[in-house]
This record gives structure tokens, C-alpha cells and sequence, in this order.
């Protein structure tokens, strides 16, 4: 039997699961001030929560898409606090999760199918193989002489590897298959390692088999998420459609999962699948009203904004990212950042920070609705007005109208 769930619940369910509600409804920190353990512990819980943080290197709003999702959901959280979170010791990794991104470090063993399926590089080949002394270079000089920055690869100890590009693709590789690991971040500058020195022993010794693996992902998956369609669980870990169907059908037969149709306008659009306890939750989320004037602004890469048909089902949103627009063909702008009021999208911001004046230009604000120069309520207008300056404050930046 197919149960059923209707698009404001799914979308409450979708909110409460990415940490945007209460914290008595998503059991998660609200707040994170500081660079010490406790900021640590909540970004690590939100992280442990959706199973990955995407990165990205554009920071032209002042902070890169990890830190504004974890700012979104932390108040008082510091978004250069974001670059720290990769260091020895602590309990994440980086991989390609969603793209490249930090998971927990339990999800290690999990992903030993993918490293051994990238012994041949997803987009390159078999690097490796066609570049033996360059890969061995590399091997031998972390080994002798430590981790290794991208950067350091343009020194003297490059002299030997011709083509830079060349050595830095196999380093990426031998870190795509398991024989390097990313031991931190400096500047958003990876510095390669040995794997044996950066993942412990207890995590890199086990080996979770295939099957059982996509079924962990498949459940990590619905726990960010609450409602999905199988389309939207293969594409939070890049996952082949049928081995999620394949998945689905075993978790389906243990009662781990079970089916659930999106209904619209009293008709089933939409197949998916929800865990039994979000399925209870969604219900009693019915009682929920967020407030539509505490506004947060949203990373485009946010695990709730990233799938943008589940974004038009669910908030009638249409989501873009137009980076690689011309300037002449942008609807809304670069890097556009969607306002969240309460459970609504109501607005976007292009924004760009000017860190040598101290300021943060508005290059565009647009609201939904008829008229996009003015909310559509003024609870509306509220809640993009404080999303944009609790933004600003904990950039440390002040709010400068460049163009409208």
C-alpha cells in the first residue's frame, strides 16, 4: 500500500529534516558561537545529518557554500570558522559525496565501492596507468617528505613532472581511489597525505560491501531530505538509478522505507519514498507556523535548494544558478542567495563583498510574486531584511546598495 503526503507537509518535513525549524522539532543546534568544541560539535551534527557538506570555491558574497549552510542553520556561527572544520583529528573526510565534500568519518568504510570503481578516474581514465612516474613521483615525495599542498606541486620538487596540469590530475586520482586522503585545507587549498596518516585505522580497515552500502546511502539520504522521489535519493551521492531501485526494494522489504506519493491539487503527481517515522513526523508537523519574518539566506548548493524540480514541487520556487551566464542572459544574477521566511521562499539577493571597503553590495534584490522591487507581504520584507543582516554582521561587513 502507498501511503500519501501533501506538498505543505512534505515541505515542512523537508524543512524540519535540513535543521530550518525548532530545534524541538529537528533535534538539531540552533546556535554556534566561537571556534571551540561546541561549534565543532553542532557543525559536525549538521554535517552527520545530511551525510555530506558540499564544497564550492566562489566566495564573491563574502563566505563559500559550506559556511553559508552551516550559518543558516547557526546563530552566531562565524562563517570563516567553515575553512577550519577539515583538520587532523577530526571526525570528517573529504570525498565525493553530492560532488566533493566533507562526510563523516563513518561514512569511510561505506564508500569503498566508489574508490575502488575511480581506480580508473570518472572523467579522465586511468590516469594513473598512463602517468606511472608521475604517480610514483608524487607517492615517493609525500612519503619522504610529508603532506603536500596543491601549490607546493609548482616548486622546485616539480621540476621533474612537466606538465602541471598532468600532476595534478594524477594527484587528484590517487586521492579519488584511496591512495591519498585530503588532510586539510589551507586558503581552500587541499594538502594531500597518505591515506594511512589521515584516516584511522579503524575506519580504513573495514569494508562495507556494495549492497550494503547503497542501503546505508539510500537511508542517509531520506534522513536530510524527509519525502524524495527515487530520482532526488540517487542524486544526493551520485548513486545509478538502478542500483537505488535495487536498494529501495530491500528496504522496502525489511520496513525501513516505505512508498509515498506526493499529492497535488488532490491527485498523486509524484512516486517517493519516506522513512516510517518521517511519515508520523509530517503529521504532527501540521501544528508548526514558522515565522515568515526571521529570514536566513541560502547557499544555491544547499541540500534543500541543490535538486531544483523538488524545489518547484515542494516551494513553487524556481531555482537558478547562472554562473555561467553571460552577464546580458541573467534572469536574477551570479550568486544568487534565496531567502527562507518561515516555510517560504520569498526572495533572492546578488550580492558581492568589497572586503578592502568593508561593505556588501546589493547588485540585485528580487522578490516573488507580481512584483518583483516589493514583497509580497511585509512579513515578507522583514524576513529578507533580517536574513541579509544577520548575513552582513557575522561576515563582518556593512550592507551598501550597489544597483537595484
Amino acid at each position: 500500500m502507498t501511503s500519501t503526503i501533501d506538498v505543505r507537509a512534505a515541505r515542512r518535513l523537508a524543512l524540519c529534516r535540513a535543521g530550518l525549524l525548532k530545534p524541538e522539532w529537528t533535534g538539531m543546534p540552533t546556535r554556534a558561537s566561537g571556534h571551540g568544541k561546541r561549534a565543532h560539535a553542532a557543525c559536525h551534527r549538521i554535517i552527520q545529518r545530511f551525510g555530506y557538506l558540499q564544497l564550492d570555491t566562489v566566495s564573491i558574497t563574502g563566505a563559500r557554500s559550506h559556511a553559508i549552510v552551516l550559518h543558516s542553520r547557526l546563530d552566531g556561527f562565524d562563517p570563516a570558522f567553515a575553512e577550519e572544520l577539515l583538520r587532523p583529528g577530526e571526525p570528517i573526510f573529504e570525498y565525493w559525496g553530492h560532488e566533493a565534500s566533507w562526510l563523516p568519518i563513518e561514512l569511510y568504510p561505506v564508500f569503498a565501492f566508489r574508490r575502488e570503481q575511480f581506480r580508473h578516474h570518472p572523467w579522465w581514465g586511468d590516469l594513473v596507468g598512463d602517468h606511472p612516474e608521475v604517480a610514483e613521483s608524487l607517492r615517493c615525495r609525500i612519503r619522504d617528505e610529508g603532506p603536500l599542498r596543491s601549490l607546493d606541486m609548482e616548486g622546485s620538487g616539480s621540476q621533474g613532472w612537466w606538465d602541471l596540469k598532468v600532476a595534478k590530475k594524477v594527484a587528484s586520482a590517487l586521492w579519488s581511489s584511496g591512495e591519498l586522503a585530503i588532510r586539510e585545507r589551507r586558503n581552500f587549498q587541499r594538502t594531500y597525505d597518505l591515506a594511512e596518516r589521515v584516516i584511522p585505522d579503524s575506519w580504513r580497515d573495514q569494508r562495507m560491501p556494495k549492497e550494503e552500502a547503497l542501503e546505508v546511502l539510500v537511508l542517509r539520504a531520506l534522513t536530510g531530505h524527509g519525502w524524495a522521489t527515487t530520482g532526488t535519493i540517487a542524486q544526493t551521492f551520485r548513486l545509478l538509478q538502478r542500483d537505488v531501485v535495487a536498494a529501495l526494494d530491500r528496504l522496502l522489504e525489511s520496513g525501513k522505507v516505505v512508498q509515498c506519493a506526493l499529492v497535488v491539487d488532490r491527485r498523486r503527481a509524484s512516486r517517493g519514498w519516506i522513512r516510517p517515522a518521517d511519515l508520523e513526523l509530517a503529521t504532527r508537523l501540521e501544528t508548526v507556523r514558522p515565522r515568515r519574518d526571521r529570514g536566513v539566506l541560502l547557499s544555491p548548493f544547499d541540500p534543500v535548494l541543490w535538486d531544483r524540480n523538488r524545489v518547484q514541487r515542494l516551494f513553487g520556487f524556481h531555482q537558478m544558478l547562472e554562473i555561467f551566464k553571460p552577464a546580458d542572459k541573467r534572469i536574477y544574477g551570479y550568486y544568487c542567495l534565496p531567502v527562507l521566511a518561515g516555510e517560504r521562499l520569498v526572495a533572492r539577493y546578488d550580492l558581492k563583498a568589497d572586503r578592502k571597503r568593508g561593505v556588501l553590495h546589493i547588485l540585485s534584490r528580487r522578490f516573488e510574486g507580481n512584483d518583483p522591487a516589493r514583497p509580497a507581504t511585509v512579513a515578507d520584507g522583514e524576513g529578507a531584511d533580517v536574513a541579509l543582516d544577520r548575513f552582513a554582521r557575522a561576515i563582518g561587513l556593512e550592507v551598501e546598495t550597489a544597483a537595484t
